[in-house]
């Protein structure tokens, strides 16, 4: 006979409501501010910077749709509810930043063999309004960056956009006092390198959730060596680990045992040190006696 302990509750993520939107309304003005003036001064790199905050925008659009999504209860029909719209979220922005880097590269490369002259002041204090902008916005999801990848992605992509402003603003300070109109296409390279370095771990990260590969904050051996070596356990197969959300992580283990234990006291105390330890919180658990003839699916270590 198998037992089972399976906690289906739903945990509703953080509320960000407020920081999304007031980041995106700031970040709007900006990037008409931004494109307006690159236009008028000739800047590649305000309108680089412009097509970048632009692209920003519409990742923190999407992080925003998520998470409310993520905060709908689940139904029937989908017994998670939208968690995973988190996942889908930051991987979409990660495509979306990749996509910008190569359209920056590709018109600072021209603007490499045909220099224009810019303006240096007028640079200088477009990008300097981008220095607070993207600093005050990215403060907002600053706490939950270590915990959600969803706002982990928001984060960067302002705490980014901050550091490449600062470059515009060296930009346009050597443009004035020194000529070097050159240096305004170098640093839309710099630019594409920058944002592509902060989306490179965000794209990894949510292709891995995509596919149900196990979060990288939680380590696979050492869940299996902790439920190997609970008491009354022969073996374990069928050990899966994967996130339902940017946030929620879940797992399912079949525990062969030669007798079972006497209450669910058992199966509470494993679930409890999964979510203490390894941060897991949906663990489903199944026990087996040893000559059980369940067939091991999908599992790269079957009962011996």
């Amino acid at each position: 006979m198998n037992r089972e302990v399976n906690h289906p509750h739903h945990h509703a993520p953080p509320d960000y409501n407020r920081a999304f939107a007031v980041g995106v309304a700031l970040n709007v003005v900006f990037v008409v501010v931004e494109a307006v003036y690159g236009f008028l001064s000739d800047s590649l790199a305000l309108l680089t910077d412009a097509g970048h905050n632009l692209s920003d925008v519409l990742g923190l659009l999407l992080a925003w749709g998520a998470a409310l999504l993520a905060r709908k209860r689940p139904s029937a029909r989908r017994t998670y509810g939208f968690s995973r719209a988190t996942i889908i979220a930051s991987l979409f922005s990660g495509l979306l930043l990749v996509g910008a880097v190569g359209a920056i590269g590709w018109e600072a490369v021209n603007r490499l063999m045909e220099p224009a002259q810019p303006a240096g002041i007028t640079i200088m204090v477009v990008a300097a309004i981008g220095v607070v902008i993207n600093t005050v916005t990215a403060l907002f999801f600053f706490s939950g960056k270590d915990h959600d990848l969803n706002i982990r992605g928001a984060f960067l992509h302002m705490a980014a956009d901050a550091a490449v402003s600062l470059g515009v603003v060296a930009s346009g300070a050597l443009i004035f006092f020194y000529g070097l109109s050159w240096i305004d296409p170098v640093i839309s390279l710099v630019i594409a390198a920058v944002i592509m370095l902060s989306t490179w771990g965000l794209l990894r990260d949510s292709l891995n959730l995509a596919v149900d590969a196990v979060p990288r904050s939680v380590d696979p051996d050492a869940v299996r060596r902790y439920l190997s070596g609970l008491p009354g356990v022969r073996a374990i197969h069928d050990l899966h680990i994967w996130a339902m959300s940017t946030t929620d992580t879940a797992l399912t283990a079949h525990l062969v045992m030669d007798d079972f234990p006497d209450s669910d006291q058992y199966l509470i105390d494993v679930s409890r040190v999964l979510r203490e330890r390894f941060a897991i919180d949906h663990p489903t658990i199944q026990l087996e006696r040893h000559d059980s003839d369940v067939v091991c699916h999908q599992s790269m270590h079957c009962a011996d």
